[in-house]
């Protein structure tokens, strides 16, 4: 009986240390849950593993999608520390619901919008999209894709909305509508030019200029509730240095104003 209780205290010693061990992992290497915009994917990614080569091994998780969708996600509870967005109505809701750490909410990036085809198309520009021959238009929900919204705007603001509606496909995030351009699902689509950039199968048929649509600004923000918020602030500010910014630039993002 004496053996067999010596051998449970030498038990229950081994998992509180290894538990205390876990715990101070967990302190030196804090988890950062993430919610960001689809269009970042790529950027984000190398950002991310630069900066846990240099800050002790912080360890990302990271949930991509449209902002809309995120932003909805976060008011309904999600566990996120900090959220980037491809547009600024997301962030504003979170912001009039009282779910943003104040101080925190900042422009981090800006964006182009542009019309892409496959490689191999000869649509020259917007005003095509009402031809004949463009059967598939792609565009992002605009109920929660700012590139949709963005991308609608643009339309109307053309007199194209009502020629070119009926032949819309709808994505769930700007992701989706270039891998519909991209596999020939969709005669053109609408995306920001870095979606355009990371594809080899779409050409840029024409940059839509500014005045046809909202600024394109990725606002990033701590979400309040955050466990870790230290770390977020932490991460938040690095995204602003000149590290960060030389990688936002190689994926053809603009650092937005201070």
């Amino acid at each position: 009986m004496e053996k067999g209780r010596k051998a449970g205290r030498v038990a229950a010693a081994v998992l509180l240390a290894a538990a205390m061990a876990g715990g101070c992992r967990r302190a030196e290497h804090p988890v950062l849950t993430l919610s960001i915009a689809a269009s970042l994917q790529p950027a984000m990614t190398e950002v991310e593993a630069g900066y846990a080569r240099g800050h002790g091994g912080v360890e990302f998780r990271n949930n991509f999608g449209s902002s809309g969708t995120l932003a909805q996600e976060i008011v309904q509870g999600a566990p996120v520390d900090a959220f980037i967005s491809a547009g600024a109505k997301p962030v504003d809701q979170l912001e009039s619901r009282g779910l943003l750490v104040a101080g925190t909410r900042v422009n981090l990036l800006r964006n182009s919008l542009v019309l892409i085809a496959p490689a191999g198309s000869r649509l020259s520009g917007l005003s095509g999209l009402a031809a004949s021959d463009v059967k598939v238009v792609a565009l992002g929900d605009p109920a929660s894709v700012p590139a949709g919204q963005y991308g609608k705007q643009t339309l109307v603001a053309l007199h194209l909305w009502e020629k070119v509606s009926g032949k819309l496909v709808l994505g769930k995030d700007v992701r989706q509508v270039l891998s519909y351009v991209e596999t020939g699902n969709a005669d053109a689509g609408l995306v920001y030019a870095t979606d355009a950039q990371s594809s080899t199968k779409v050409r840029v048929a024409e940059t839509v200029p500014d005045g046809l649509h909202d600024a394109i600004v990725y606002p990033m923000a701590v979400v309040k509730g955050t466990h870790s918020e230290q770390a977020a602030r932490a991460f938040a500010e690095y995204l602003r240095s000149a590290e960060a910014a030389a990688v936002f630039t190689k994926y053809g993002f603009r650092m937005a104003a201070p």
